[in-house]
């Protein structure tokens, strides 16, 4: 009989998927490394997995001990269904800008929320980042996950999501899309690709208001860059040890209209119901048009699930209510 032995053995091996109609205007082949068919519908079960055996590991965490991490929520989700099987408490702490959704789910899946305002400085006592951070420190056999400075999470990316898309591939890929956020994703997966062929081109997606596009052309940090957006999951106001910048070859912004907009495009056009940063990434993709000649391979990867999104993305009151839509 074929049977995973619990729901995290059903992590990775994700498809690829053709992009078809979006994509009409590019000359190139256009595949979606498809994550949502990870267990928690997201890329980041693989490296909450892969966090929580280093920390067993190393006796960063203990048995009965309780996980606390500031997440958008798909982090939370990842490290909450380990949590369940190798049993573990949660906290999660959360920021009030992302979607309902997202706080439902961690809480239906036995995790504690604490939300805090998005509008504060990083270093601010009440921002996530201090939150999370403080309540490691004041909990009783807690383990503080910090995926933000964590290795675990770019080496998940290293040993699994990287050597998966070249092998799907056949080793033919020529360029790797993603939206950045901690880092993990493009700098374990573009370490991987980049040692399998030098040539390959990492294109990372920002968005307005974060600190990465800016940074990765004139090594500044500048603050004026820095101010609230609405397009979730990717994008900082803070430089994560996780980014490794040698191995991106150059970003594109994304503005929040255009990221939700094609959001949607992609359910209608491509039947790819998928989270707000596939919307970024999709039309981050498209800007980079220029780039990509008939005989490339482009892979672009999709984070997460369109159902943390029903309130916001592919709600079209709130679509019009933002003015994304006439």
């Amino acid at each position: 009989m074929e049977y995973a032995k619990n729901i995290l053995e059903t992590i990775g091996n994700t498809p690829l998927v053709k992009i078809n109609k979006l994509v009409e205007d590019l000359p190139c082949l256009v595949l979606a490394k498809y994550e949502t068919f990870n267990p928690g519908n997201s890329v980041k079960d693989r490296m909450a997995l892969k966090m929580i055996e280093d920390a067993e590991a190393d006796g960063r965490l203990k048995p009965g001990g309780t996980i606390i991490e500031g997440t958008s929520g798909n982090t939370g989700m990842g490290l909450a269904l380990a949590a369940i099987v190798k049993g573990y408490k949660c906290i999660f702490v959360i920021s009030d800008k992302q979607s309902k959704e997202k706080m439902d789910i961690l809480r239906a899946v036995g995790a504690e929320v604490v939300v805090c305002p998005t509008d504060v400085e990083p270093d601010d006592p009440r921002s996530y980042y201090s939150v999370s951070k403080r309540l490691g420190e004041e909990t009783p056999n807690s383990w503080y996950v910090n995926q933000y400075d964590n290795p675990s999470n770019a080496k998940a990316h290293y040993e699994s999501t990287g050597p998966e898309i070249w092998k799907q591939t056949d080793g033919k890929i020529t360029h790797f899309v993603v939206g950045v956020g901690t880092g993990g994703t493009v700098s374990g997966v573009g370490k991987y690709l980049k040692e399998q062929n030098p040539n390959i081109k990492v294109w990372g997606i920002d968005t307005y208001g974060s600190v990465f596009k800016k940074y990765h052309e004139t090594g500044e940090f500048d603050e004026k860059e820095i101010y609230p957006y609405v397009t979730e999951g990717i994008g900082e106001d803070i430089l994560p040890e996780n980014v490794d910048f040698s191995i991106i070859d150059g970003f594109t912004k994304v503005t929040d209209k255009d990221a939700a907009v094609y959001t949607q495009l992609l359910a209608k056009k491509e039947g790819m119901f998928l989270g707000n940063s596939a919307g970024a990434a999709i039309k981050g993709l498209l800007q980079l048009k220029d780039q990509f000649t008939k005989d490339d391979v482009v892979v672009v990867l999709f984070h997460d699930h369109g159902s943390r999104y029903v309130g916001k993305m592919f709600n079209d009151d709130w679509m019009r209510e933002m003015g994304y839509l006439d």
